[in-house]
């Protein structure tokens, strides 16, 4: 990464001579390939390139169904309003001068770590697909693929196709995440100076162009990848594939996707947490001077941290969420179309490009209802942000659970069963309630307005070790509502479509696992509204630190500390929505898994009985695998943050005016110490994450063959999922919700309760926030994407264990 020279050399005169100055983190800024090829292309050229590439997407569209025209034209209209929040936003200005120096220090900051962390994934993404086509060149063939004629070849470099345009639009869903909070923070700052309701309503619109993107990335991206292989391959033409086996080819963008933000939440949680630890530790606790002050020399690195970790990592994260489930749900829906004979089946198949297509709309309604107020001169009393959020989401739901049942009535009705529809409606209805349940409980266990945070804030009155005591219990107590709520919605669920009329040619009933697929959709069928609230955290804490550093009055300041308090609730309530569908979306991938295995094994693959000693030792090393991933992320950002208190330190101690303000803290150092670290720490536990299934089912594989046991590894790798998963499920709510509970009891202490800043009380709730930063965003977030990693990887690399 390249500094300014004086930043390196730490030249940069006393800080009185040169007030509120901050040098940038890199020489130039950074934009990547693909967007630096589009400038330099000719407008008129463009222009033309974008009306064939139009014009491609809508013929292919037309030739495969008018639903994947539907689907486009929403996913087009939708850039387009994005295209317009991104005006709106950027229309803003950025304050004084000093605002706009801090905000290019911490753009330039995240856009250097992006490029080489990307850079890093990319390569080990190339390193995987060569993998995957080598052992695609060497497996054997399911039936379906022979009397299609699709030979191993062409699977598999269908399969990397696949995988390497999902791990490419899960990285620009990424650097769109972090591209837009870096360039909106410094116009929230800017807008609090004038209006609460103003630096709001920005703070929303530029996590809901990220939103958008992302969502519409992840709709049309699937879209045009089954459109494309529908008209290559001749689908449903005779002795070609059927259209109900066409989702299995899919399966690989799943699992780029889930790659890609694996190791993006990996590498960016490491980088804010330890930069944030570092800082508070040293800053707050040692120094006594106030978060994001601006001689702390690791504050810049902890508000590019915010981007990194919580805005790029977090857009890649939802939209492999949403992958994995559209995909998983086309897979289900096309075997069930075809166990009950329904003579077009692309009703089922595409149903779940068309709810989120509508999530599209109804989200883009729910982020246009929060609006400003009419003069930005006027102060008027700001109303509590969350209840401003809650009612835009309240917007969204409702017009969610109308689209849903037109939807419903659209795609899944059929003469066989007139009334399914209805039933699968009511699934979709479970579904969307399950996840503003979801948001209820996680904001009722980390919003300091209630009694679980106020209890662990109350704790820290009689020291450290109170409040640590007091925030593993609320962590571990705050499992057991969202587990039978999820237990729940998927018993309900499967029963709403087990009796939706739905049977095989035998008369067996066949809709429950379709109905929770379905349950599964509706939970996501407000995705981008929910993402919007995630990315409205990190753009407020970002606006915060802006505030602070730049030595605004005190009364901006409030604003902003009411937005950044507001963002921790919100960033904990979409983690909990993500934990709750990525528990739905791993028991519909696990569902996907054996039929996979059925078919490549051509023989029944129905049950997996755990009394079988290798089998329930592979639910073991599941569960195992769950705890070691989660201790090596923890002691990833321990040791880094290790490494910042001890540069921190030492330039305290070197540069004594640091405190007076006559000297400049070396923030490049910093900068430069966590992204080398993160990129470092994030390899080992990625790693463990791919490699572990695919050796057990391999060694399992191989002693199944010498003792009798032809189905052993795949048997062993099913265990081990269905534990993972279950551990998983139960240590991610654990670990986010007790770190936002941390978090949110130092910011009610810092209101002034039990002492306010600077007392005892407020000085063990730090201690909590800084135990509790790895729990909740890095160790936390990675292991829901890892449950969905761990189910895509076992589908793609089922003929491995067979």
């Amino acid at each position: 990464m390249m500094m300014g020279d004086d930043v390196e050399n730490g030249n940069l005169g006393p800080y009185l001579d040169r007030p509120r100055t901050f040098p940038n983190m890199r020489s130039k800024p950074y934009t990547p390939l693909i967007f630096r090829i589009l400038r330099g292309i000719n407008v008129r050229v463009l222009v033309i390139l974008l009306f064939l590439g139009f014009g491609y997407v809508f013929y292919i569209g037309a030739s495969t169904s008018p639903i994947i025209v539907f689907v486009f034209s929403v996913c087009i209209v939708s850039f387009l309003l994005s295209i317009y929040l991104t005006k709106w936003v950027l229309s803003k200005d950025e304050g004084p001068p000093e605002m706009a120096q801090i905000s290019e220090a911490i753009r330039d900051g995240a856009e250097g770590f992006f490029k080489t962390q990307y850079g890093t994934i990319s390569k080990m993404a190339v390193l995987l697909a060569l993998v995957i086509l080598s052992i695609y060149l060497f497996r054997n063939t399911t039936p379906q693929q022979e009397s299609s004629g699709l030979g191993r070849a062409t699977s598999a470099c269908i399969t990397v196709a696949a995988f390497l345009l999902g791990a490419l639009c899960s990285g620009v869903a990424g650097y769109v995440g972090m591209w837009v909070s870096v360039r909106a923070n410094v116009r929230v700052s800017s807008a609090a100076r004038r209006s609460a309701r103003e630096a709001l309503q920005i703070a929303v619109r530029a996590g809901g162009f990220s939103a958008l993107v992302v969502v519409g990335m992840a709709v049309i991206g699937i879209a045009i990848l089954y459109a494309t292989f529908y008209v290559w391959l001749g689908v449903d033409s005779p002795g070609s594939m059927k259209v109900t086996d066409l989702p299995l080819l899919l399966v690989g963008y799943g699992f780029g996707a889930s790659f890609v933000a694996l190791f993006a939440q990996l590498g960016g949680g490491i980088y804010t947490k330890a930069a944030d630890v570092g800082a508070d530790l040293v800053g707050k606790v040692e120094q006594g001077i106030p978060e994001d002050d601006p001689r702390n020399p690791a504050v810049i690195a902890d508000l590019v941290g915010d981007n990194v970790g919580d805005c790029a990592a977090r857009g890649a994260d939802l939209f492999e969420s949403i992958a994995a489930e559209i995909i998983s749900a086309m897979i289900l829906g096309g075997t069930m179309a075809q166990h009950c004979k329904i003579e077009d089946p692309s009703g089922f198949i595409l149903f779940p490009l068309v709810v989120h297509s509508f999530d599209l709309v109804v989200s883009s309604i729910g982020i246009l209802s929060i609006r400003g107020t009419r003069d930005s001169n006027v102060k008027v009393p700001l109303e509590d942000p969350m209840t401003i959020l809650q009612k835009g989401y309240s917007v969204t739901i409702i017009l969610a659970v109308l689209t849903f049942f037109g939807s419903t009535r659209w795609l899944l009705y059929t003469e066989q069963a007139p009334s399914a529809w209805l039933n699968f409606s009511l699934c979709g209805l479970v579904g969307i309630i399950t996840a503003y349940v979801f948001v209820w409980i996680t904001k009722y266990y980390t919003d300091y307005k209630h009694e679980p945070v106020r209890t662990l804030a109350l704790s820290s009155s009689t020291g450290h070790g109170t409040n640590i005591i007091a925030g593993v219990s609320l962590g571990l107590e705050s499992t057991a509502i969202p587990v039978l709520v999820i237990s729940v919605s998927i018993i309900s669920a499967f029963w709403l479509g087990h009796t939706s009329g739905l049977v095989d040619e035998t008369g067996s009933p066949t809709g429950g696992l379709f109905g929770t697929a379905v349950a599964t959709m509706g939970m996501l069928s407000t995705a981008a509204y929910i993402l919007t609230m995630d990315m409205f955290g990190p753009i407020a804490d970002n606006a915060g630190g802006i505030v602070e550093m730049s030595q605004q009055p005190e009364s901006v300041r409030e604003i902003t500390d009411v937005l950044d308090a507001v963002g921790n609730t919100t960033k904990a309530t979409t983690k909990g929505f993500a934990i709750g569908s990525a528990a739905l979306a791993s028991f519909l991938l696990f569902s996907a898994y054996m039929d996979e295995v059925s078919s490549f094994a051509r023989e029944p693959f129905k049950q997996v009985d755990i009394a079988i000693p290798e089998v329930f030792i592979g639910g073991l090393l599941g569960s195992m695998l769950i705890f070691l991933f989660s201790a090596w992320a923890c002691a990833a950002v321990g040791r880094t943050a290790q490494e910042v208190v001890k540069e921190v330190r030492r330039q305290f101690i070197e540069r004594p005016g640091i405190m007076d303000y006559k000297e400049k803290p070396d923030y490049g150092r910093c900068v430069a110490i966590v992204a080398s670290a993160s990129l470092r720490e994030m390899i080992k536990p990625g790693a463990l994450a791919i490699v572990s299934p695919i050796v057990v089912g391999f060694l399992f594989r191989v002693l199944g063959h010498y003792t009798g046991h032809p189905l052993l590894g795949a048997k062993v790798v099913a265990a081990l999922l269905m534990f993972a998963t279950v551990s998983g499920i139960l240590m991610a709510l654990f670990l986010n919700t007790a770190g936002g509970a941390w978090d949110n009891a130092k910011k009610f202490i810092e209101t002034g309760a039990l002492g306010g800043k600077g007392s005892e009380s407020h000085k063990a709730a730090v201690t909590g926030d800084t135990v509790g930063d790895p729990f909740k965003d890095t160790a936390g977030p990675s292991l829901h994407v890892l449950i969905k990693m761990l189910a895509t990887i076992t589908l793609v690399m089922a003929p491995v264990f067979l």
